[in-house]
């Protein structure tokens, strides 16, 4: 949701604050918090205010603000809209085996919530743990607006009985921390999924209880997979490390997923950060749940990366070839002369750049074994796989003497002697050439690659047949 919280701020003339909610402790870790501030760099999202960035509202990293949460807290037991809850964990557990036993929904069954001020104090000083809890109206309609779905109405019979607020390690929950943040650090708007709706009469609430103004809610669609769910794991990467680590560049992961909740008209598709910035707008935020299409996002990321400029892309896919010892590390002069050559080779079927080493290995190193069941077309045999290899040799022989039509023509006749199809010649020596039925463009392989090893590779799959 931070893209669309960032490029709202930013089309609106507004500030885009970057604050770390670690109050969940048994999730919370510094490799998840370095993945963030990595994620926002890659993508291009800077920030007006956060942990870096003191803009007046800090600290911007929720662990160190307990003695706010702790104080509202108080407030709202002093004026009677909350309390201390004292129930043992043995004794919440019980309660929850009996709501089961009895095929009752869970929740709490406000035990705590009249104790006599007597018994509470006894409590405190025997230094009892409690948590702290909200009184919820048992009988409340409430009603708020979204500025994407419009109206919506709840009961307060719906919201989880009197839920805790503050935690017996000092520590808050969610709802007490972002309603005390967002009122103190001044948020106008709150982005945020749909899943999100059940806990916003909640918020509302704990927003009348301390007596503040209500900032505007806007729920986004929900992103689904292909089968309807919502999108995870199991669907395939969700994780924006995971997509760097694939290939994918930041623009064009901002842009599909932007488009996926948003659209500026029926027809473009293509949008810059500084457009963006510019046109985003709450009016064409989209309603209905998205689906995350894995193809789509390959078919923007291909698009992009024809777009950029060749050097940067081929210093993005330049470790890999190092990495899967394609190249030397550090690479000859010969080696990178090499990578910038066959850069036009590959520019137009690169979908992710990790495609490159797959696509350009063929150039770099030898052959080492040949899939012979590859090389035969479809509705043929290895002995005619072996005449058309033959008859790509004597085209071979005066190769470099002639044009690509020329070329291509020779090809069709040879085709049309030998009574096969056009695939059924390249499909042989694509897998002689290159050692896969995938690649890039046949003459320009064989152009940089050298016509001489090409006939090499030939004979060399020629003598396995």
């Amino acid at each position: 949701m931070f893209l669309f919280n960032y490029f709202f701020a930013r089309s609106q003339g507004g500030k885009f604050i970057l604050r770390i909610e670690d109050t969940d402790r048994a999730r919370f870790n510094d490799e998840s918090l370095q993945d963030l501030y990595d994620t926002l760099s890659w993508l291009g999202i800077d920030w007006d205010e956060g942990p870096d960035k003191d803009g007046g509202f800090g600290p911007y990293i929720q662990s160190e603000r307990l003695e706010h949460y702790t104080k509202y807290a108080e407030k709202l037991i002093a004026e009677g809209k909350a309390y201390r809850c004292f129930c043992t964990p043995e004794r919440m557990e019980k309660l929850r085996e009996e709501q089961k036993e009895n095929k009752q929904d869970y929740g709490y069954d406000r035990h705590c919530r009249n104790l006599p001020e007597e018994e509470v104090q006894k409590n405190l000083d025997e230094g009892k743990p409690y948590v702290v809890r909200l009184k919820i109206p048992e009988q409340r309609d409430i009603s708020f607006h979204d500025e994407i779905l419009g109206k919506i109405k709840r009961k307060s019979k719906d919201i989880s009985p009197d839920p805790v607020i503050l935690k017996t390690d000092g520590f808050p929950t969610y709802h007490l921390a972002s309603v005390v943040d967002d009122h103190m650090m001044e948020i106008t708007h709150i982005f945020r999924g749909q899943e999100w709706i059940p806990s916003t009469p909640l918020h509302i609430l704990m927003y009348e209880a301390f007596g503040w103004e209500t900032p505007k809610f806007c729920h986004m669609p929900l992103i689904m997979g292909k089968d309807g769910k919502k999108l995870s794991k199991r669907h395939g990467s969700t994780f924006a490390r995971d997509f760097r680590t694939m290939g994918y560049l930041p623009e064009a992961m901002v842009n599909y997923v932007i488009m996926l909740g948003w659209s500026f008209d029926d027809s473009r598709e293509f949008f810059s950060h500084d457009d963006l910035k510019e046109l985003f707008s709450l009016e064409k935020v989209n309603k209905a749940p998205a689906v995350f299409d894995y193809k789509k996002l390959e078919w923007f990321n291909g698009q992009y990366i024809r777009q950029a400029d060749p050097e940067r892309i081929q210093n993005l896919y330049l470790p890999l070839l190092k990495e899967e010892g394609i190249i030397s590390d550090p690479p000859t002069e010969g080696e990178m002369a090499l990578v910038k050559e066959s850069y036009s080779l590959i520019q137009e079927r690169l979908k992710v750049i990790n495609d490159a080493p797959g696509l350009l290995r063929f150039l770099f190193k030898e052959i080492e074994s040949y899939n012979v069941e590859e090389a035969i077309p479809k509705k043929m045999d290895a002995e005619g796989t072996k005449a058309i290899l033959k008859g790509c040799l004597e085209v071979l022989e005066g190769y470099a003497d002639r044009s690509e039509e020329e070329n291509e023509e020779c090809f069709k006749q040879k085709a049309e002697e030998l009574e096969v199809k056009l695939g059924q010649i390249f499909q042989p020596l694509r897998v002689a050439v290159t050692g896969t039925k995938v690649s890039p463009p046949m003459f320009e392989s064989i152009n940089i690659l050298g016509v001489d090893k090409a006939i090499e590779r030939v004979n060399n799959l020629l003598n396995l047949m």
